[in-house]
């Protein structure tokens, strides 16, 4: 479909009179971007969804476009007032409780990354996690398990096997001895590190906890 056609199909179906094929090329080009209405009336005219319009979502506000729903769906659901919903997507910002959280994750139908993306933990648990592997892991399944919904014996797996990991990096490029080995036992050390939630992710699906609360 052309530009025109588009922009003709969003002005006479879903009265969005201001809709010109210009509109609609900034918004191939990504110099603008559509609002929530547009976007479900530009997915109308197209006979799809909203989520196959978009990349990989990211942010509340695609999460829940993705799903097809209104911020008050969103709102009502994770029981958070409108007012204080609106302003959380808007600054991209989660600011439930344990329980408001939990029950977000089951309206936008979240992935444990996707959870903790949108909930603004990644960094707090990256963080946790490489403490936990370059010390005792067992000192850190609580805290994890804080940020973290998962029952308490599959994070237990997963740390044992995280600390082994990197441990065992670390002991291999050792074992090279002094000089170039060191060098590489350090770069190999903090590579793991610098890459710890993709490994974590990667064990927690390997234990089959990879649902909020699973």
């Amino acid at each position: 479909m052309a530009h025109g056609h588009v922009a003709y199909g969003m002005r006479a179906s879903y009265g969005l009179t201001y809709i010109t094929p210009e509109t609609i090329a900034a918004w191939e080009r990504g110099l603008a971007a559509p609002t929530s209405g547009e976007l479900t009336a530009l997915a109308g005219t197209l006979w799809c969804s909203p989520g196959e319009l978009m990349g990989a979502a990211t942010t509340l506000r695609e999460h829940r476009l993705t799903q097809g729903l209104a911020p008050e769906d969103v709102a009502r659901g994770s029981g958070v007032e409108i007012q204080a919903y609106l302003h959380m997507e808007e600054t991209n910002t989660w600011r439930g409780n344990d329980r408001q959280s939990a029950a977000l994750a089951e309206v936008l139908q979240l992935p444990l990354p996707d959870f903790i993306t949108v909930t603004g933990r990644a960094d707090d648990l990256a963080e946790l996690l490489r403490s936990a592997v370059t010390t005792r892991w067992q000192g850190y399944v609580r805290p994890v398990s804080k940020v973290l919904p998962v029952r308490k014996r599959h994070l237990e797996d997963v740390l044992q096997q995280l600390h082994a990991d990197y441990q065992s990096r670390m002991v291999r490029t050792l074992s090279w001895g002094g000089g170039a080995g060191a060098d590489a036992s350090g770069s190999a050390g903090q590579d793991f590190l610098d890459k710890i939630l993709e490994h974590f992710w990667t064990q927690v699906r390997g234990t089959g906890a990879g649902g909020v609360g699973g």
